[in-house]
């Protein structure tokens, strides 16, 4: 196949208009005079119409199944106030048949002018007396009715239960495995179905599936597996966030198809449900969060990883976790090898309180950081809920994503979707307009994160760019004029000179439309088409 008369993204090429693929990988990227070469030799001939052709991107942290029915069910993100949330359970409740647990997602009391989540009378009223899951925007809390609580035996014992307010820790554990356990296998399958259409549908190639004994189950992640490899649609490479003692553990963790005993191993939870844990108390909490392991369960982990050839990695958040997390790494690299650790490329999800400090250890340990540039978006600046939680002074230090990049730290982008949504092209433009100045990185740097920054993350150099050899995923774009952005202008106006050989990237100023995805291929088959294109 030759694709012509566009602009190709490529770094063989800052000038190609043309590109040619041949049994799933691109053969060729050039100019138009070039591609005359090739059009005779082909079976078929794409005129792009100017359109921008780019790597697909790599969404490096998703939970699928919770996406997709975040897509077909219950979803709370745009309720303006706790009236219109409850008055969205009550309609979606009389809605939907009976004798199904209702799942819904997305609630954020700190954008509500009532400031507090529902109590469960208010939320048992709404749902008249259904079993209802609600997962806090964060989904490391969530406000439940009395009768899913009827449904897990022991739960007023757990730690985290709350007699009136949402669940955490344990207790939101035990009630998140009976909602999804409720979840019957067809009414799962059509929301990954749904949720991995719709990473298509923008420009997704491959999606990091992050699962758990704590957040799902091995049906539900083994049976994502089994889908994404026999319909046409993004690849999804899993993690399974399980510790790993031994050669016997980290063999399990493969029999799942896991490629990684990583993702949400949490090390604490998230400053919006206040249990992210750190050094100093919350401005608006008398306590440090919650810690779930410590340097030495982290080091254990990572030891027992790294000997059976097994990626490991961590959900991280607090800078007390992060703390702990490079600590118990750098323990580990003393007992098997700082070089055997660097080339496992153990990563850390999320890495918001990062010091000066920690992002050196970062570099020194070969880390990666899986982190999530629309959570700046959503709750960054001076009015946001960083602020809230912690004061706008460490507020300020959340997600710096330039030190990471200055200190060699690999960067990897996703969305932790459900939690912020699917959306590459905006996760570019919150990373290189970030709320706070000094973090903001090169649209050029941010593309790379979410592209082939992914594709490094599970330890693949060959891919993620749309050079000769590399696999054919890659997506079309309907975007206006290419541009240089950069937070420095004098990197800018350099950048767009002729001769730094420099590819230009869409506009993604604040205000700007994004681009609009025209299709989308995975390994050289089409997995996705906008209609009427």
């Amino acid at each position: 196949m030759l694709l012509r008369g566009g602009d190709v993204h490529s770094p063989a090429d800052p000038f190609a208009t043309a590109m040619v693929v041949e049994r799933g990988h691109v053969a060729w990227v050039g100019s138009e005079g070039a591609a005359d070469a090739f059009a005779s030799g082909v079976d078929e001939v794409i005129d792009l119409e100017g359109a921008l052709v780019t790597p697909a991107f790599t969404d490096a942290h998703v939970h699928t199944t919770s996406t997709g029915l975040a897509l077909t069910g219950l979803d709370l993100s745009g309720a303006r106030t706790l009236g219109d949330a409850l008055a969205r359970v009550r309609a979606h409740v009389t809605a939907h048949p009976a004798g199904r647990v209702v799942l819904g997602h997305g609630w954020d009391a700190t954008r509500w002018p009532e400031q507090r989540p529902p109590s469960r009378a208010e939320l048992d009223e709404a749902a008249a007396g259904r079993p209802v899951y609600l997962p806090r925007i964060d989904v490391h809390s969530a406000a439940v009715t009395t009768a899913l609580l009827d449904l897990v035996p022991g739960v007023t014992a757990m730690a985290g239960y709350h007699p009136e307010g949402p669940l955490t820790g344990a207790a939101h554990h035990a009630v998140r495995a009976a909602a999804h356990g409720a979840v019957a296998p067809a009414q799962r399958a059509e929301a990954q179905r749904a949720a991995l259409r719709h990473a298509a549908s923008l420009g997704i190639g491959t999606v990091h599936e992050c699962g758990g004994p704590d957040i799902s189950d091995e049906e539900d992640f083994t049976g994502l597996l089994k889908l994404a490899a026999e319909q046409p649609g993004p690849r999804v490479f899993g993690y399974w966030a399980q510790q790993v003692a031994d050669e016997k553990d980290a063999r399990r963790i493969r029999e799942l198809g896991a490629v990684g005993a990583a993702g949400d191993l949490f090390v604490d939870g998230s400053l919006g449900s206040h249990t992210a844990c750190l050094r100093e108390p919350y401005a608006d909490a008398p306590h440090t969060g919650t810690a779930h392991l410590d340097a030495g369960q982290i080091a254990a982990h990572v030891t027992a990883c790294t000997e059976a050839g097994l990626q490991a990695g961590f959900h991280a958040i607090g800078d007390a976790a992060l703390t702990a997390v490079v600590d118990g790494i750098r323990t580990a690299a003393e007992k098997v090898g700082l070089a055997r650790v660097r080339a496992a490329r153990h990563r850390v999800e999320h890495a918001e309180m990062l010091t000066p400090e920690t992002v050196a250890a970062f570099a020194e340990l070969g880390l990666t950081a899986s982190v999530q540039p629309a959570f700046d978006a959503a709750w960054g600046g001076e009015e946001g809920m960083y602020a809230q939680r912690l004061g706008a002074g460490r507020a300020a230090t959340l997600n710096p994503y330039a030190a990471l990049l200055r200190a060699g730290v690999p960067l990897a982008f996703g969305s932790d979707s459900p939690v912020t949504p699917l959306d590459p092209w905006g996760t570019v433009r919150a990373a290189a307009f970030h709320r706070t100045l000094e973090h903001r990185v090169s649209v050029r740097a941010g593309f790379t994160a979410h592209t082939r920054g992914g594709w490094r993350a599970v330890g693949r150099d060959d891919a993620g760019t749309l050079v000769p050899g590399a696999p054919a995923d890659y997506a079309v774009w309907r975007t206006d004029e290419l541009v240089v952005q950069a937070p420095d202008d004098r990197v800018a106006r350099w950048s767009t000179d002729p001769r730094s050989g420099t590819p230009g990237l869409p506009d993604l100023s604040p205000g700007a439309d994004l681009p609009v995805c025209l299709g989308t291929v995975v390994l050289g088959q089409t997995v996705y088409v906008r209609p009427n294109e």
